[in-house]
């Protein structure tokens, strides 16, 4: 019982972040909410992982994890720089 009710408070956390995602008041907070959102997909995975008694989605955390963390980084530096990749088209 616990258990549904910690998917449903995490489900709830997930639609606020989606609303902060849609409707933040800058392009900063946009950044934050989808992390924010990519934490409680991996909270609801680890949570769904302990009611089924299984480790089959441990990768998928993992691979969810690697995922969040390089587009953090590439929205991080779009919004320092204004690009994700840079190209030297001087050669």
């Amino acid at each position: 019982m616990l258990l549904f009710i910690v998917l449903f408070v995490l489900s709830l956390s997930l639609f606020a972040c989606f609303y902060r995602v849609i409707k933040g008041p800058s392009l900063s907070d946009r950044v934050i909410a989808l992390d924010s959102i990519g934490i409680n997909i991996i909270s609801i995975t680890a949570v769904l992982s302990i009611w089924l008694h299984t480790y089959a989605f441990l990768e998928i955390i993992l691979l969810i994890g690697i995922v969040l963390f390089i587009g953090t980084i590439a929205f991080s530096k779009f919004i320092e720089r204004g690009v994700v990749i840079e190209r030297n088209r001087n050669r």
